[in-house]
């Protein structure tokens, strides 16, 4: 067990905006949500899946809905409060602890605020090692757990409490519902015992976000240390594969279905002059594509970041003139599996590849 205090959430927003892959929300609004809660209330006691007792009863926070409705809405100091309010009378028992359910964005910053008004500690853990556009896609998911009782509130007080018979009808009704009720909710979904956590959860992601992030925040003098360029340092440290250096020449959004969809198109830089690069997202990115060949899908991560600060570019973020950075991820593992490619493979996403690894296509690009 440890603390999260002010530094460790400045950083834990910075590296989970890299695993967001573009979405899980504005990580700015999640980081003023979550250290606002830590001054009023205090530092949250973050421990390991196997700290978790023996029956103890774990509820993960988050967000539903569009980024950039978010970032205008923002989250209310009593919504969680409310939220786990409705699940413990509902299950008869007291919640013992919060998570993340993905790491990304204002979703790795929510169950801290959370966790510090309720008084209650955070588990390391969470069910994607990125984020995903949709609630069904976790690896709890995999492991049969359900996503129901859901309980649901928006900034006006409407609440509810979700009870469905799969987690891909909790998707489609939780999304309508976050259509009616303005484009996000806050949620409290895939309530769990603590062996669930321990056999399907994505250990020590959120330690993994704040490592990263630090790594990000030093990373000019950490590469200097080690006689690396900062480029260098940083694949290193991410363990990335450099997919694209470019500027962004043309972005295509819209808001559809309480998502963003979207694509941006790339104009090939330095290296990668006379080179066009265009990537595809639905809150998160999906797909890169190089001159015309796939170069990465999902599950993988596909992460645009500043060139030289390796600052991540979220997607409701992308500009017409920014230059960026284009980097491969290796996902989760379980993700690799048949059950997790039918939950996130490209083919979900009407990407009409079948998935193969993002170090394998780059050795064949290479190649």
């Amino acid at each position: 067990m440890r603390k999260i205090g002010i530094q460790e959430i400045e950083d834990i927003a910075l590296g989970a905006a890299l695993l967001g892959a573009g979405g899980g929300g504005d990580p700015y609004i999640g980081k003023l949500t979550a250290i606002g809660a830590v001054k009023e209330c205090g530092e949250v006691d973050l421990i390991s899946a196997d700290e978790v007792p023996d029956g103890a009863f774990i509820m993960p926070a988050a967000s539903m809905g569009a980024p950039t409705i978010l970032a205008e809405k923002g989250v209310g100091a009593n919504e969680f409060a409310k939220l786990f309010d409705m699940v413990s009378r509902y299950y008869g028992k007291p919640v013992y602890a919060t998570m993340p359910m993905e790491a990304g964005g204002v979703n790795s910053m929510l169950p801290i605020a959370a966790a510090a008004r309720l008084g209650i500690p955070m588990v390391d853990a969470d069910g994607m090692g990125r984020a995903f556009p949709e609630l069904q896609m976790v690896t709890f998911t995999i492991g049969g757990a359900s996503a129901t009782p859901m309980a649901f509130i928006d900034e006006k007080g409407n609440s509810g409490i979700l009870d469905t018979i799969t987690n891909k009808w909790t998707e489609d009704i939780a999304r309508a519902a976050t259509m009616t009720m303005g484009g996000t909710l806050t949620i409290a979904l895939f309530c769990m015992d603590a062996d669930t956590c321990k056999n399907y959860g994505v250990h020590g992601i959120v330690t993994r976000s704040e490592e990263l992030g630090r790594a990000i925040r030093l990373a000019k003098d950490e590469a200097a240390a080690a006689g690396l360029t900062p480029e260098e340092f940083f694949l290193k440290f991410t363990g990335g594969y450099k997919l694209f250096k470019g500027k962004i020449v043309d972005v295509l959004r819209e808001t559809r279905g309480a998502f963003n969809f979207g694509k941006v198109v790339l104009e090939g830089i330095a290296e990668n002059r006379g080179s066009q690069a265009s990537v595809e997202f639905q809150n998160e990115n999906l797909a890169c594509t190089v001159d015309g060949e796939i170069v990465a899908t999902v599950p993988d991560l596909i992460c645009l970041v500043d060139p030289d600060t390796f600052i991540p570019v979220p997607t409701d973020a992308l500009k017409y003139g920014k230059r960026v950075l284009v980097v491969g991820l290796e996902c989760f593992d379980m993700w690799r599996c048949e059950k997790g490619l039918e939950l996130v493979g490209p083919r979900y996403f009407g990407i009409d590849t079948d998935y193969i690894p993002v170090e394998e296509r780059c050795v064949r690009k290479g190649a």
